[in-house]
């Protein structure tokens, strides 16, 4: 019975996320055609400007729907569970660091990814510490080295760890009492 109001639950969420999107696609179309009666010449650079930006976050946006796919059809629910899920562990929190760490290319197309791992189990304090882990930029940490010495390095990049860490905590306390008052 319970198992069957969260699957009935979780169906409500994803059709309201997919109508909110479709409210908001709708009003971003119409606010457009109601700027363009004002200001076309303006409205024409920002969507070539729109245009070249997808342009630019195409090959990512493919890399990233590769990857869920791939993700939603070798990896179940249970091993999420089990390496990001709610009994992972400190394994969890170190898989969330580095992975984090590993990530490269604009933070907005690893959203999807998460949400998805999300709806199969991942905790969300796991996923503040990948988002807050992915400012420690391993081709730039040379350059941080050679400006600043090796001292500042391991310094600015435990503690940018231990702060990771400490986040997720918070997102997860926090997380606790809005689910209990609910």
């Amino acid at each position: 019975m319970r198992q069957k109001r969260e699957v009935r639950n979780a169906e409500e969420k994803g059709n309201r996320e997919r109508s909110y999107g479709a409210y908001f696609l709708c009003a971003i179309v119409f606010l457009y055609l109601f700027l363009f009666l004002f200001e076309p010449e303006k409205v024409q650079k920002s969507l070539k400007a729109s245009g070249h930006m997808l342009v630019q976050i195409f090959p990512a946006l493919i890399v990233i729907i590769l990857l869920m796919a791939l993700m939603n059809y070798f990896v179940n629910p249970k091993t999420v569970s089990k390496y990001v899920g709610k009994g992972s562990g400190i394994t969890g929190w170190f898989l969330a660091v580095f992975s984090g760490i590993l990530s490269h290319g604009p933070i907005y197309v690893w959203y999807p990814l998460l949400r998805d791992l999300r709806n199969q189990g991942m905790k969300s304090g796991l996923i503040a510490v990948f988002l807050y882990s992915r400012a420690i930029k391993i081709p730039l940490l040379p350059l941080m080295v050679h400006y600043f010495g090796i001292p500042f390095f391991v310094i600015l990049t435990g503690y940018m760890i231990i702060a990771s860490i400490a986040e997720g905590h918070i997102v997860e306390m926090i997380e606790g009492r809005f689910s209990n008052q609910m």
